[in-house]
């Protein structure tokens, strides 16, 4: 509990003022401060506005580091690593699991810097702040610590929840509050932040209204479940659901990129889709937190990237199985190709031609490989941008310059349309039908049609799901998709996590180049394929060492006001 509570008054304060000298985004170009101390800063728009730019990129760095798909993609089965991670691809993972302590560290120190940010603002900002400045600012640490609040709760199920982390500092007996609690609190602090934030963000990539409104659609999505009874979701928020995401659909200017792969290649921050991105600057490789690490673990190896540590990180089978056109044979193999351009963009296929890669090795644009007898990989595509070729000059090893992706304008498609199916799991509403082609046909594939003679009858929530894992895939959204279903339908989720073959295969094209074809077959010495989810093992341990010092976390969990 030391890593919640006992937060350095002067550290944070310095962590949280502490701004990269060279960067592209606007608003994170701030000079350094020196003898900083919060009675003397906070005291006009543009050092209040300072004091809350980094809660955009370096209070999310461990979760950016490698939390986000160790948990997002890992644990929801569309990614795996064959050698490290194993705790989460195996749902094996333990109080003593490094990655899981470093998470909820991560996490909290959102929570304790949106909450000292907060502090500072209400008790030094002084009359040559705007009163309109004063309650965005705040705004934007509100939202911030409920999107923690929103990982902690669906990763760890009940937790503390603390709003100013001085009141805390020496307490040892703090406890866990319930998950509906936690879940109401952090809907109230999103609807709060939707009254204060913007229509429009002050600066490029800052929070907006619209950005709190899609929140507030998904967290009324999984909430209609929390609250749900009998094995049907809460009608009351699956109508609030619609209401957030069709408003931010119709109201917000944003729309969907026509190219999805366009989405991951460089520069695409703060584009027309996005409603909030983390905000990453290549500052220098001596400086830390607040450029983006995640490409390095992505890439496969150093002909395409600085040091690339992927080598051993793809797609799962289960995933493959998921791409229309790859079909099951009867000799076990999956055989096909598909027209789906999603996958080309999220992951690397013998024969894929990457343009805006250049291999370091022979100068020459990536045509990812065919290699092995037994076993490969598909290596991960989406987040990698470019090797030091590309990138010459803005990056080094573990510090790049591009943005990670909170919440696009395609998810809030696709929560109309799961909460237009309620708890039947079935839409043919034709407002749902059409957001769902949005999304479907901009991947290249065929509309969805409910009738007539190519018609396919209701969209089922099946369906939506397979569309949702494909859309969101590797960027830490379908252990969370699978979280919230089992709020309200247990024995799905286990259901659909259970089903999911994680094991190693390999992946032969019928030709090299210019592939038309892949088989992929299962490696038949590779035993670790499948997982047992249960009540018992499907949420995560808290941390050993945050149990040592506060006991009282192991206490039944008891409301927040």
């Amino acid at each position: 509990m030391n890593n919640i509570k006992r937060i350095n008054y002067l550290a944070s304060l310095m962590f949280a003022l502490t701004i990269a000298a060279s960067c592209k985004k606007d608003f994170l170009d701030q000079p350094p401060q020196s003898s900083v101390t919060a009675s003397t800063f906070y005291k006009t728009d543009d050092q209040v506005m300072a004091g809350t730019s980094l809660l955009y990129s370096k209070v999310w760095f461990d979760y950016n580091d490698k939390a986000m798909y160790n948990l997002g993609d890992f644990r929801g089965g569309t990614a795996f690593s064959a050698w490290n991670d194993r705790g989460n691809v195996l749902f094996n993972t333990t109080g003593d699991n490094g990655e899981n302590g470093a998470s909820w560290r991560a996490f909290f120190n959102v929570v304790a810097q949106s909450n000292l940010t907060i502090y500072n603002i209400n008790t030094y900002s002084g009359g040559g702040v705007s009163p309109q400045v004063k309650k965005t600012a705040i705004a934007e640490a509100r939202f911030m610590r409920a999107l923690a609040y929103r990982f902690l709760v669906m990763n760890w199920g009940p937790v503390p929840i603390i709003e100013n982390n001085l009141d805390v500092l020496f307490d040892t007996s703090i406890r866990r509050n319930t998950v509906t609690s936690v879940w109401r609190f952090i809907t109230r602090e999103m609807r709060a932040a939707a009254e204060d934030l913007p229509n429009t963000p002050s600066q490029e990539g800052r929070l907006t209204k619209w950005s709190a409104e899609g929140m507030l659609a998904r967290f009324y999505l999984t909430r209609a479940g929390v609250e749900g009874t009998g094995g049907a979701r809460k009608q009351q928020f699956l109508d609030s659901a619609k209401y957030y995401s069709q408003r931010v659909i119709t109201m917000s200017g944003r729309s969907l990129l026509p190219n999805y792969a366009n989405l991951f290649k460089y520069p695409y921050d703060n584009n027309v889709e996005s409603l909030f991105e983390l905000q990453w600057v290549f500052s220098g490789p001596n400086v830390w937190g607040t450029n983006n690490s995640m490409p390095e673990y992505l890439a496969y190896n150093p002909d395409i990237s600085f040091g690339g540590w992927g080598g051993d990180k793809g797609a799962t089978w289960w995933l493959m199985s998921q791409y229309d056109g790859f079909v099951l044979q009867p000799n076990g193999t999956l055989k096909g190709r598909t027209l789906d351009q999603r996958l080309q963009a999220t992951f690397m296929l013998p024969g894929f031609l990457y343009n805006e890669i250049t291999k370091v090795s022979d100068r020459t644009k990536l045509i990812y490989p065919a290699t092995g007898t037994d076993n490969n990989f598909l290596a991960v595509k989406k987040y990698v941008i470019g090797s030091p070729i590309d990138l010459a000059g803005i990056a080094s090893q573990q510090h790049y310059p591009n943005n990670t992706y909170m919440m696009r304008l395609a998810e809030q498609y696709m929560i109309y349309v799961e909460a237009s199916m309620g708890s039947s799991g079935t839409t043919s509403d034709a407002t749902a039908i059409e957001y769902f082609n949005k999304v479907h046909t901009r991947a290249g594939l065929p509309p969805y049609e409910v009738a007539g003679p190519n018609g396919s009858g209701p969209l089922t929530l099946d369906k939506l799901f397979t569309e949702r894992f494909k859309e969101f895939a590797m960027e830490g959204m379908s252990w969370y998709d699978l979280v919230s279903l089992h709020y309200w339908n247990p024995s799905k989720a286990f259901s659909i996590l259970n089903s999911q073959d994680r094991g190693l295969f390999f992946t032969a094209p019928d030709q090299m180049p210019n592939p038309t074809q892949w088989t992929i077959t299962k490696t038949s010495w590779f035993s670790e394929r499948t997982i047992i989810a249960n009540e018992g093992n499907f949420l995560l341990p808290i941390p050993n060492a945050e149990l040592s010092q506060a006991p009282n976390l192991q206490q039944p969990a008891v409301d927040y006001p």
